[in-house]
């Protein structure tokens, strides 16, 4: 399965693009589409659009691989597509290690979507961007189509 238009927009829209070096809510060296700076990746001279659209692709790639390694149960392409966001965001690492990820594989679709809603918070404290892309990667889950289920 493949990150949809509607993650996508929701993605760029959490995130923005930005040429230059920022930390993020939690305090992370980031550029382009939140893409985290890891050593010894730097931009001194920052970049533009077009080589921020391409790291976010190989984000991509590597959120959406994650969420296919680690979902067990069917998912609907609403379903998937927050997962890659939110797996985009926080890392597969706290997905992986999620009650939301507990709850999805034992089948519990509705319990792990208000999971989601519970991971809005960055250096301790509620942040308001991060309470608004929980509720509209729930709201992305909820839109799925319940008729057919998509294998991960």
């Amino acid at each position: 399965m493949r990150f949809s238009a509607a993650g996508m927009e929701l993605l760029k829209k959490s995130e923005g693009f930005r040429s230059r070096v920022y930390a993020d809510a939690a305090g992370f060296a980031t550029i382009g589409y939140g893409h985290r700076l890891l050593n010894p990746a730097s931009f001194p001279n920052g970049i533009d659009e077009p080589q921020a659209a391409e790291i976010l692709a190989s984000d991509l790639r590597d959120a959406e691989q994650a969420v296919e390694r680690l979902v067990k149960v069917p998912l609907t392409q609403g379903q998937f597509d927050a997962l890659v966001d939110f797996c985009f965001n926080l890392g597969a690492a706290k997905l992986t290690a999620s009650t939301l990820l507990k709850f999805l594989n034992h089948g519990r679709y509705d319990d792990a979507a208000e999971q989601l809603l519970r991971w809005d918070h960055a250096g301790g404290h509620e942040i308001d961007a991060l309470k608004a892309r929980r509720e509209a990667e729930a709201e992305l889950w909820r839109s799925a189509q319940p008729q057919h289920r998509i294998a991960a």
